[in-house]
């Protein structure tokens, strides 16, 4: 029986969201989750699916269990199955929404400014291509 993987869809030329994906990685020990650019095919479906309009997210999404979460409740929910200390991250989620999807809004709006952006999505190293969909 294969196991079901919670999907992570960023923003694919995003210098900020690259990196974000490859600390995820390195951090994922349990194998949970896979990525897929909000860009791509598969993450087109899965907005369209979880009826999230493409052109008013730009942020992070975590599709798990058939719940879609976006901004700061999905990085919320990401840093719980982590490694290490990232697990305590998730206490913020105590925090209003209106508040913590403030402070991931303001960095989103600047993100392409303060971190810059690649003309096409990152392609994955072989190594890692078994984490992309």
């Amino acid at each position: 029986m294969e196991k079901n993987h919670d999907i992570v869809l960023f923003d694919g030329v995003c210098n900020l969201c690259n990196g974000a994906i490859l600390f995820l990685i390195k951090r994922d020990k349990n194998d949970r989750f896979r990525f897929a650019p909000l860009e791509s095919e598969v993450g087109k479906k899965l907005l369209l699916k979880h009826q999230i309009d493409p052109s008013k997210i730009d942020s992070i999404v975590l599709v798990s269990d058939n719940t879609a979460f976006a901004k700061a409740t999905a990085a919320l929910n990401i840093s719980r199955h982590l490694g290490g200390l990232w697990p305590l991250l998730y206490s913020l989620i105590i925090i209003p929404n209106f508040i913590t999807d403030a402070v991931y809004d303001f960095i989103a709006r600047n993100r392409y400014r303060w971190f810059g952006k690649k003309e096409s999505c990152m392609i994955p190293t072989p190594e890692l291509q078994s984490k992309f969909l």
